[in-house]
């Protein structure tokens, strides 16, 4: 790279860090859509079952949580590349300033040779007489050469790593601008999604509106019921580790606050908001989102579950919940429900996770 390129895009970058204050839309690797696509208009509510308008409502929401936790993973990355960007543009105003100094040493050296005729003072005193000034000479000339030669090596060196930190810098900023991209694309699919499943219920009178919340109660009720039946919390008495109990405390102490999407407390979550604030408070900090906890995390059989694990639903693995004992969860269910405690059971299962393994 021409070395005034270098410097031009170190300074058009360190100017484009004012940009990153602006709100940012931006969104992580994409989620697999693991549900066939929406109409864009929805079927009546009259020409359906109030379960078939249940199950379609259900199926939106969990698609806007597939797409909520998709936001998130990129919100995160997008703030870890801002992170990056302002400390790459520290190191080349740093490298500018670096190679700046070394020109204006060796620009004063030649200064100063100029001066004296073109010769060095060491220079000059090896052609003197004296045999003790010669020597003096001598030793004058090796080290100013050493001088020279380390500040070439340094001059060429704080040179290349400018280019590389610069190049590095456009590399963080081109995956940036992409992630604002994703961000908007999921932003725009929450939205729709959620809009959907509203409009689906703001067409259902009221009474059908309590039975739609019933028929949802009944749903969980016998997934719960199910899977308590099938024994899968036989032998499971195991007390939580002390961060475990903490995080338990946090969490459970959020019941009753509104869930929404892309938040992470103090006074609303999502459900891997919910959770990652609660291993937050008991000083493990763990991936943001539902899909990351799943990957991330060590994996734990249902059957070895504690308070303090994380249960993670569905198979994208868009929905978590923290398991507090007895068959319990808690968990930020979906937009127009509040944090709450629910039964383990009551979603499909993909697996548990350990934060503190």
């Amino acid at each position: 790279m021409n070395r005034r390129h270098c410097a031009s895009a170190a300074i058009t970058l360190v100017c484009a860090l004012a940009l990153l204050t602006a709100p940012v839309q931006a969104m992580a690797a994409p989620v697999p859509e693991p549900f066939p696509t929406a109409s864009a208009a929805p079927s009546a509510p009259g020409k359906k079952s109030l379960e078939e308008v249940r199950e379609e409502i259900d199926l939106l929401y969990r698609r806007a949580g597939a797409a909520t936790d998709a936001y998130n993973l990129a919100e995160e990355q997008t703030k870890k590349q801002s992170g990056e960007i302002v400390q790459l543009a520290g190191a080349i105003a740093e490298g500018q300033a670096r190679i700046a100094e070394l020109k204006g040493r060796a620009g004063a050296e030649a200064r100063e040779q100029y001066r004296n005729g073109g010769l060095p003072p060491g220079a000059q005193l090896v052609l003197s007489g004296d045999p003790n000034l010669f020597l003096d000479g001598v030793n004058q000339v090796r080290q100013g050469q050493q001088a020279t030669k380390g500040m070439l090596t340094e001059l060429a060196q704080a040179q290349e790593d400018l280019e590389t930190y610069t190049k590095d810098a456009g590399l963080n900023w081109a995956k940036l601008e992409s992630n604002r991209v994703k961000q908007a694309e999921a932003r725009k699919t929450v939205k729709a999604q959620i809009a959907a499943a509203k409009k689906l219920e703001a067409q259902l009178e009221k009474k059908e509106r309590a039975r739609l919340l019933e028929l949802e109660q009944d749903a969980a009720s016998t997934a719960q019921n199910a899977w308590l039946s099938s024994g899968a919390l036989l032998d499971i008495n195991r007390e939580a580790s002390a961060s475990g109990r903490q995080a338990v405390t946090f969490a459970t102490a959020q019941i009753g606050k509104p869930y929404v999407w892309g938040a992470e407390g103090p006074g609303s979550y999502d459900c891997s908001g919910l959770t990652s604030q609660a291993w937050a408070a008991a000083k493990r900090p763990i991936p943001r989102t539902s899909q990351e906890q799943w990957r991330q995390l060590p994996h734990i059989p249902v059957q070895d579950m504690r308070p303090g694990d994380l249960i993670i639903y569905h198979g994208d693995a868009s929905h978590v919940g923290m398991y507090v004992g007895d068959g319990m969860i808690v968990h930020a269910p979906r937009p127009g429900r509040n944090v709450t405690l629910a039964g383990a059971g009551s979603m499909e299962i993909l697996g548990v996770v350990r934060p503190d393994k």
